[in-house]
């Protein structure tokens, strides 16, 4: 266990110096939006783009995995959303909520990551898994919070969602990626050190991204933010851990991926959907807030419980 909190403490080193430069002021809210984008458009992108490049979709492709993912994660978001209602929240908020419960940081903090701590040869199980989270519940909650503003399902809700994914620059680079496996296109020497050296930048700029919003997050309504945290960083791994071993079988290193992705903080993207349509933003905020802070521990509990699979 501590062999394992010492290798993750890197990483959590440097989102904690990100959030020192954000709560000091030396890095502006403004710069911690540019250097998010440069990570999300470029860097990022160019990481996921390389990895998937390297990858046949047979390899990154598998349908346990797919099925056992969306099972468990479904059925958290089903828990979340059920006490959401119980509590007599509204749709919107509920649907916020359920996105709390079981939408980690696979993109930000994940690839990076896990990819150094358990191989590279964890990419391909960590892209389905953001796929899953990018096509099927980031479009849910579009769908649900439109839906029942408007009383109906638009077509405008609709577009917005289509636009939404074929701009997402994650989804375009693995896309592309695959893409250029799939026709066995060669990379020229150049451009594969071009994106090596981009897709570098990702794992510092990230981490240093995540710590730096951080300090803008505000931690209100802190039994509700320690109920969702539970449900991301307990409920969700348990769950995944159950369909990949039990249910949905696939083989140990696979479910050692899954299982560590799935015990990731909650995602920063659902804070930017709740301040979009400005549903529930601070206990978005104070979720993320606790779950990271949490994960310091529970991350490493984790990948140590994984790593003897």
């Amino acid at each position: 266990m501590l062999a394992i909190f010492l290798k993750t403490l890197p990483f959590f080193a440097i989102i904690a110096l990100g959030y020192a430069a954000g709560r000091t002021k030396f890095f502006s809210e403004e710069a911690t939006a540019y250097l998010t984008k440069f990570v999300f458009y470029f860097a990022l992108s160019a990481m996921i783009f390389r990895f998937a490049a390297n990858l046949s979709l047979a390899e990154v492709w598998d349908t346990r995995l797919v099925m056992g993912y969306l099972w468990a994660t479904a059925f958290v978001y089903g828990i979340a959303t059920f006490v959401g209602f119980m509590r007599k929240l509204d749709v919107p908020t509920a649907a916020i909520e359920a996105q709390c419960a079981v939408i980690g940081n696979i993109g930000f903090l994940g690839i990076p990551m896990l990819t150094l701590l358990l191989g590279e040869a964890a990419v391909g199980p960590i892209m389905m898994m953001l796929a899953v989270d990018l096509i099927i519940f980031s479009s849910l909650i579009v769908i649900l919070i439109t839906g029942s503003r408007d009383g109906r399902m638009s077509f405008d809700a609709i577009k917005m969602v289509g636009l939404g994914l074929v701009k997402n620059p994650m989804i375009v680079a693995m896309s592309l990626g695959l893409l250029v496996s799939g026709l066995s296109l060669p990379i020229p020497t150049p451009v594969n050190e071009f994106l090596a050296l981009l897709g570098g930048a990702a794992t510092p700029g990230a981490l240093f991204a995540i710590g730096a919003s951080l300090a803008s997050k505000s931690a209100e309504r802190l039994e509700v933010a320690g109920w969702l945290t539970f449900c991301k960083l307990v409920l969700h791994p348990a769950f995944i851990a159950f369909a990949a071993l039990v249910l949905f079988p696939v083989d140990a290193y696979t479910a050692s991926v899954m299982i560590a992705a799935s015990a990731l903080p909650v995602a920063g993207n659902v804070y930017m959907l709740a301040q979009h349509y400005g549903v529930a933003p601070q206990r978005v905020s104070a979720a993320i807030l606790v779950s990271t802070a949490i994960s310091i521990v529970t991350v490493s509990l984790v990948i140590a419980w994984v790593s003897t699979l």
